[in-house]
């Protein structure tokens, strides 16, 4: 034990740790558990959770994600080989479904729980007990007096009224006082004194309450969206038909609780896509045309633009990006055709200059074709250049690159649909012995050199891109986050005043018989008082006879 001198006297010291000594009372496993329920459920933890809730969700806006972009994750984790692997296991790469982030999730839920229900108690004990009685002396509080001849009870009712407001209940308990009237004796034998004591202030506590369950309600309706949401992306040419269906989609993914049964058996026809560019080349307006079809409902014509998305089976559509796709046909040596159809080529820049791959791998004999190619939808060459000069399909010239060998599809890796794994592929070259650089219009064919076979560029359709999404908890989250900013609202705007009232009987020689005395309170930050406290005063008074400082 440690001692100190203190005055001369020697003191002993306890240490904080009170396992130290026998004698000194343990708090025991009870003891420890209530603590940190405690701390867990203090306003400054649950501040530190929020805080924490945020920064944590950087990562996730930053960084790729597995459930977002598979192919994009994997690329970043090869170009990082030692950063890369090390976040993939920290769960830096799939942040939302980390374990770090559901604990912080689930804490910050608990803590927020354990603040609001206890206090969500006591307020509703408040609210069911009357406010506290006028103070005993006014003197401290500024009052103001006035006589009248109304009787002290009759005075106090009207003040009451006037306090109290007027309206539906809902409206006066928003905007109204809470009220109470009692007597008590006077202090010198005399005539019984009326108290009036109003407050003000429960609709404030009643907003932050208010915040504090939206804010829960708001974690519930972000946990229930992550759970039965789903989402995916699809993209479809003009003429084409598209099946709500796994298998339709382009990219897809749903929360652990939505089931591929769910998915409403819905198509959907894209009739054509229209794009308007000014002359400059930037965009004036997309619109897709298209044809809804659900089931049990005859077909219907719909329309999607830039943020005016198709609505169906509660899913929105939305129109997120558009291109072209230029239809080929490639026949191989034989003469047989081994590839036709559209192809969609990715924009690459504001004039839509687009980039694409053909794969050919079913071909009669020999080995298998690809080929890499450019778009330009109004071509204009200069030489060995090749460029274009807008985005409307003017003068469209697609320049492709030949390739025979293997397309590594038979290796059971997934590819992405719009590179070309040139591994195992050699360039095919022309007679110069160079790479083969084709240049075809719309209607063009070109032979392929050795007796290859031959690509003819067909025509050009657009195509359009949807991302349909399903999240059934964004109502209850609009609802929640509406509830939030007027709780928010009423915690900070709604006034805390209370005001006071006596009134007792005191014959005067001008007839008035009763004496009413007024003061009232505001919180330093907030408008004074006193306009409340006068109007409550004319209000018993009637016709103010005299008015003066207490």
């Amino acid at each position: 034990m440690d001692r100190l001198v203190l005055g001369g006297r020697v003191m002993a010291r306890m240490k904080i740790d009170n396992y130290a000594y026998a004698q000194v009372p343990r708090l025991g496993l009870k003891g420890w558990l209530r603590w940190m329920w405690r701390q867990v459920t203090s306003m400054r933890v649950a501040l530190i959770l929020l805080l924490l809730l945020a920064l944590a969700s950087v990562p996730g806006s930053v960084l790729p994600q597995w459930p977002q972009d598979a192919s994009n994750t994997q690329g970043f984790i090869d170009e990082y080989p030692f950063w890369g692997p090390l976040l993939d296991r920290l769960g830096f790469l799939d942040v939302f479904g980390s374990a770090w982030f559901t604990a912080i999730y689930l804490l910050l839920f608990a803590s927020l729980i354990g603040c609001i229900v206890p206090r969500c108690l006591v307020y509703w004990r408040e609210l069911r007990e009357e406010v506290p009685a006028a103070p005993s002396r006014l003197d401290r509080y500024e009052p103001v007096t006035a006589s009248t001849d109304r009787s002290p009870a009759d005075a106090l009712e009207d003040a009451r009224s006037t306090l109290a407001g007027s309206g539906p209940a809902a409206w006066r308990w928003l905007t109204g006082y809470r009220v109470r009237i009692d007597e008590r004796p006077a202090a010198d034998g005399g005539e019984p004194v009326l108290a009036l004591s109003a407050h003000r202030g429960h609709v404030r506590e009643a907003g932050n309450l208010l915040f504090h369950v939206s804010l829960v309600a708001i974690l519930l309706a972000v946990a229930a969206g992550s759970l039965l949401t789903y989402r995916g992306q699809a993209l479809i040419v003009e003429g084409d038909t598209f099946v709500n269906a796994v298998a339709g989609y382009d990219s897809y993914e749903s929360g652990p609780l939505f089931s591929e049964e769910q998915l409403e058996p819905w198509t959907l026809t894209l009739n054509s896509f229209d794009a308007q560019f000014d002359l400059s080349g930037l965009p004036t307006e997309f619109t897709a045309f298209a044809t809804l079809t659900e089931p049990g409902q005859e077909p219907r014509e719909v329309q999607a633009q830039v943020n005016r998305p198709i609505q169906v089976a509660g899913a929105k559509i939305y129109l997120q990006g558009n291109g072209y796709a230029p239809v080929f046909t490639v026949t191989d040596s034989a003469g047989q055709i081994a590839f036709q159809g559209a192809v969609p080529f990715l924009p690459q820049d504001s004039v839509y200059t687009s980039t694409g791959v053909i794969k050919v791998p079913d071909v009669t004999e020999g080995e298998q074709l690809g080929f890499t190619g450019t778009l330009l939808p109004t071509a204009y060459i200069d030489g060995d250049t090749a460029v274009s000069l807008h985005p409307a399909p003017t003068n469209p010239l697609v320049v492709l690159q030949a390739y025979t060998g293997d397309l590594g599809l038979d290796a059971g890796v997934p590819q992405n649909v719009y590179e070309l794994d040139q591994s195992q592929l050699s360039p095919v070259r022309g007679d110069d012995d160079l790479p083969l650089v084709m240049m075809l219009e719309i209607g063009d064919t070109v032979e392929l050199p050795d007796g290859l076979g031959a690509i003819t560029f067909e025509e050009l359709p657009r195509f359009a891109a949807f991302d349909l999404r399903r999240d059934p908890s964004l109502p209850w989250l609009l609802a929640a986050a509406i509830t939030a900013l007027t709780g928010l609202a009423m915690s900070l705007f709604a006034p805390r005043r209370r005001v006071w009232l006596t009134a007792t009987s005191s014959p005067q020689s001008d007839g008035a018989t009763t004496v009413v005395t007024a003061a009232a309170w505001a919180s330093a930050h907030e408008v004074d008082a006193t306009e409340q406290r006068d109007l409550a005063l004319e209000a018993a008074t009637g016709t103010v006879t005299r008015r003066e400082d207490a």
